[in-house]
């Protein structure tokens, strides 16, 4: 078989395992904006929905910080250089879902729960 013919067959049946366009190509779930020292947290996931944006100069350090009265979030991206935990409840309360996250730049598209309050800690 010449070699023209096999590249032209290759070519056919790689064309034919293309995958189509459409859902099943699309990108993935771009990163949410948020500025080094922040910690923001989105109310849905893949960091859409309002979003709250706080800083270390307005929190204190390791005491519990509730998000506005009827607000959650569902994703977030923590930047304050510290590690931050988010309670389920508002009070923080350790008999609900929390989870801590590390200060050196982590994005959470998908919170296992909703997030509805959270400490920032000292280290």
């Amino acid at each position: 078989m010449p070699v023209a013919v096999t590249v032209s067959i290759a070519a056919a049946v790689l064309g034919a395992m293309a995958l189509p366009p459409g859902p099943a190509a699309a990108s993935p779930i771009k990163l949410g904006d948020c500025g080094a020292g922040q910690l923001c947290l989105w109310g849905k996931a893949a960091f859409k929905g309002p979003r709250h944006t706080y800083e270390l100069s307005e929190i204190d350090i390791e005491s519990c910080v509730a998000l506005p009265e009827g607000s959650s979030a569902a994703s977030l991206a923590n930047r304050t250089g510290r590690p931050v935990t988010t309670y389920q409840s508002a009070e923080c309360g350790e008999t609900g879902e929390f989870q801590t996250y590390p200060g050196s730049g982590t994005w959470e598209p998908e919170s296992p729960y909703r997030a509805r309050a959270f400490k920032v800690w000292e280290r």
